[in-house]
């Protein structure tokens, strides 16, 4: 396996349309366009292997799609027992999640870095034991600015609002966008592309 795309949610009907699964609906993206289904466990995880044609080499990437059946906060498990399965290095693997401190519908592509306080992503460096992990936050904040402290659980796990549910299709789509040219072109080049507007 070349790559992995792990997007960032929780398990269970409840939680498919709250926030912090807008990670979910990115892979579900990837699996749609790459006719991948996600219909197979492996590590506490739905996988699908897929894939991807690569500007860079000649023949085309093993991709490996994730969604983590933990909940978000566990998430590192799945991710060190797929990247040992699969001898994926963890610069290799590009974490997909939502983030309250980007405005709604704004992409941050980065190399590397702290989890900024984001359970998710704070279990998956703590298990793989590196902050050299790429990732893709996707902004959720709402209109009206930063979200306390003592509201937060409560908003990330709440639904969008009608008017942000109609905008997300196009903010799910070029979030995929930005994964294919992560995995085609590389980091440097999504972050080019996806990290201006």
């Amino acid at each position: 396996m070349n790559r992995l795309i792990l997007g960032l949610g929780n398990p269970g009907d409840e939680y498919r349309a709250t926030r912090h699964n807008l990670g979910f609906r990115v892979v579900e993206e990837l699996a749609r366009r790459w006719r991948a289904p996600l219909d197979r466990m492996e590590c506490n995880a739905r996988v699908a292997p897929a894939r991807v044609a690569a500007a860079a080499v000649a023949s085309a990437l093993d991709v490996l799609l994730v969604q983590p059946q933990t909940y978000m906060n566990r998430s590192g498990f799945a991710a060190r027992c797929l990247v040992e399965l699969h001898c994926v290095a963890p610069e290799s693997v590009l974490v997909v999640y939502d983030e309250v401190n980007l405005p709604f519908g704004r992409l941050r592509l980065r190399r590397s870095g702290s989890p900024a306080g984001h359970r998710g992503i704070e279990s998956i460096l703590e298990n793989l034991r590196t902050d050299q992990v790429p990732r893709l936050r996707l902004g959720i904040a709402a209109d009206g600015g930063p979200v306390a402290a003592e509201a937060l659980v409560g908003f990330v796990l709440s639904p969008f609002s009608a008017a942000e549910e109609e905008a997300l299709a196009p903010v799910v789509e070029r979030a995929a966008d930005a994964c294919e040219t992560w995995v085609r072109e590389g980091i440097d080049a999504a972050m080019g592309r996806f990290n201006g507007g």
